[in-house]
């Protein structure tokens, strides 16, 4: 399992205060696939992302990412990691801030042309970052993450406050990496992108609900769509409580 998963996450606990935000967690990523951790918002998806990522104390249990302990220094120019937050400077233009960040990567110096075409930003590109509107600042966020090519994508709500052209034209490019063998974690709240994911892992209250193919869900559930397999998934998971 090892050789063919980018993350392999087992027995995880996170606990902020005296509240557990993660509990038990259990699951892997294959390599080369667009996974997506869908869930209402609060359920812990941010959270375990940070440790897939290797920025988050842990309490117990082990992340592995591409075959290295989650936070390895060897992991820096392997990992692209797209937050809900802006992650450019708002006083740069966009080519500034994506050149100084390729810098850090020692990125090629292409680099920073090819992801602003690719995340459709380029009659933006000398637009000053504190100007772009919420949905060009994710797909500003998401252009540092493609910075250097990296093995694997981390991203948390990445199709946030855009319109549905540009959502359908970043789930082209989210499997056009996935076809040059990248690996995407990617999440979201909105169940209607679930079934452009190769795999699922719903989170609720801390916890993984499911892990499974979207049909797999369906059938499993009887539900016609997403929304409602969630929906009889929590509902089974309340009656045995």
């Amino acid at each position: 399992m090892a050789n063919s998963s980018a993350i392999i996450v087992d027995g995880l606990f996170v606990r902020r205060g005296a509240r557990t935000v993660l509990r038990d967690v259990s699951f892997a990523v294959p390599r080369g696939s667009i996974t997506g951790l869908l869930g209402p918002s609060g359920c812990g998806k941010t959270t375990l992302m940070r440790s897939v990522v290797g920025v988050q104390i842990v309490e117990a249990g082990t992340v592995t990412v591409l075959g290295e302990p989650a936070g390895s220094p060897r992991l820096r120019d392997k990992i692209g990691y797209a937050t809900q937050n802006p992650s450019v400077y708002a006083d740069l233009t966009v080519s500034e801030s994506l050149r100084y960040f390729a810098s850090v990567l020692r990125a090629p110096a292409g680099d920073v042309a090819r992801v602003i075409d690719e995340v459709g930003l380029g009659t933006h590109a000398h637009h000053i970052v504190g100007e772009l509107s919420g949905g060009q600042l994710s797909r500003a966020s998401l252009a540092v993450a493609l910075l250097g090519r990296p093995e694997l994508l981390v991203l948390d709500e990445p199709t946030v406050g855009l319109d549905p052209v540009l959502r359908e034209e970043l789930w082209t490019l989210f499997r056009t990496l996935a076809d040059r063998g990248v690996t995407l974690l990617v999440s979201s709240h909105v169940m209607d992108e679930a079934a452009r994911c190769e795999r699922l892992l719903l989170m609720r209250d801390g916890g993984i609900l499911a892990d499974d193919t979207p049909q797999a869900l369906r059938t499993t559930t009887g539900a016609h769509d997403l929304e409602q397999a969630f929906l009889t998934l929590v509902r089974q998971q309340e009656a045995l409580a």
